[in-house]
């Protein structure tokens, strides 16, 4: 791939995340101002980047909000704190304390504001009476393993919690509580974003086991017992302590494609957004992809060339194997590499738009027709180590890794598939 070809597609994805950025994500959505106190609390890889541009947008406040190691940023009346991911760890168990006491006490008055986004489940730990860290980790572990798409680990997740499932908002009554999202999940519904501490939803504890079920998930013994066994389930959205609590979608995936195919308009190509809410197999979905691009290379349809396909949301990768390394985009894309091997004209981006792509440090990687050739000439074979989940070895061994660091955003996977 030329760099010229590279810069393209890594500008498509600055766009998208542009689109995303904080501050301009947040000015058209912020409360009235209360009589009392304003309380800020958050959680997510981009909450300290929305703390920091709320903070410039509103003036004085207080509050706290955690986001992962390392991507911290300055603020001047916020507290952030920084916790582990995807894993939880006992820093994510006390800035859990911390949110929960910064919204006690608080009269009708004052106002709780909560700028939540993706990331937010695995760094808000707070497993009920009787259980303990490691028991929270061990299931978040289990449904990490199990493939389940993100919209069942969150409904898992709020049964086994003593703040997911809106159980946060319930705390700051009878303060209101206006909740700001960025959204990283399929058809952005807010009660699934870090799996909506201070948005309720109907999810119950059948439905849990229900979806621990129909995805097999081999759930720790002692959280399974508990879910048989709960005194109550997450509150319900009629429940009165939610009462006069508003929330808004900010930014959203499907906001971040349309920019970045404006941009990809604006050099002349055809642009087709294939969907903003693909979930599946990493591999399964990069394979399906590569098709598409095969067929417009070779026979000039479903698009004519020069095309860009454009397609967003949440892929799985199901663990076959210990001790790989990446995440589901590079998984996606070393399966779209083998699918296109040889094939000249077809360059892709695949990414995840908070900049890092599971265990490793890059957001993701570049790959085209040559990919696997090269791979193969720099001694990997590339089929084993998409059987191992180590697309970031094999991308690596030929220096297509996309890095760009924490964007201090999350509206989940990019993908760009350029077709000339």
């Amino acid at each position: 791939m030329t760099p010229e070809t590279k810069d393209f597609l890594a500008g498509l994805f600055r766009a998208a995340v542009h689109a995303a950025a904080p501050l301009a994500a947040l000015r058209p959505h912020l409360p009235p101002r209360p009589k009392g106190r304003t309380v800020v609390v958050g959680a997510g890889k981009g909450a300290a980047q929305m703390a920091a541009a709320f903070e410039q947008l509103w003036g004085p406040c207080e509050g706290v909000v955690v986001t992962r190691y390392g991507y911290g940023c300055e603020t001047r009346f916020i507290r952030v704190l920084e916790a582990a991911h995807p894993v939880p760890d006992a820093a994510g168990l006390q800035a859990t304390q911390a949110l929960c006491a910064a919204v006690q006490g608080l009269g009708p008055d004052d106002l709780v504001v909560a700028l939540i986004c993706g990331g937010g489940s695995a760094l808000l730990p707070a497993p009920p009476s009787g259980f303990s860290l490691a028991d929270e980790a061990a299931l978040n572990a289990a449904l990490l393993a199990s493939g389940a798409p993100i919209g069942a680990m969150n409904a898992i997740r709020k049964q086994f919690s003593a703040i997911k499932g809106g159980r946060l908002a319930a705390l700051a009554a009878p303060a209101p509580v206006h909740t700001l999202v960025v959204s990283d999940v399929t058809g952005d519904d807010p009660a699934q974003v870090a799996s909506g501490p201070t948005v309720p939803d109907a999810a119950d504890r059948a439905l849990a086991l229900r979806l621990v079920a129909a995805y097999g998930i081999e759930l720790p013994q002692p959280v399974a017992q508990f879910l048989h066994s709960a005194p109550e389930d997450a509150p319900p959205p009629s429940d009165a302590a939610f009462a006069g609590h508003r929330v808004r979608v900010i930014a959203s995936a499907a906001q971040s494609l349309e920019a970045a195919g404006h941009l990809a308009q604006s050099a002349g190509l055809g642009v087709h957004i294939l969907s903003d809410a693909i979930e599946g197999e990493a591999r399964d979905v990069g394979r399906v992809h590569a098709a598409l691009a095969r067929e417009i290379a070779t026979r000039g349809r479903p698009f004519q060339r020069p095309a860009l396909m454009l397609s967003g949301g949440e892929t799985t990768v199901t663990l076959r194997s210990a001790g790989g390394r990446g995440g589901r985009n590079s998984e996606f894309l070393l399966a779209f590499a083998l699918a296109i091997d040889g094939l000249g004209g077809i360059s892709a981006l695949a990414a995840d738009t908070d900049g890092i792509d599971g265990s490793e440090t890059n957001a993701g990687a570049f790959a085209d027709g040559t990919s696997v050739a090269r791979m193969r000439a720099a001694g990997v074979d590339p089929a084993a180590m998409l059987a191992a989940h180590d697309a970031y070895g094999a991308f690596a061994a030929i220096g297509d890794l996309f890095e760009t660091g924490p964007t201090g955003t999350n509206v989940n996977d990019f993908r760009a598939i350029l077709v000339r």
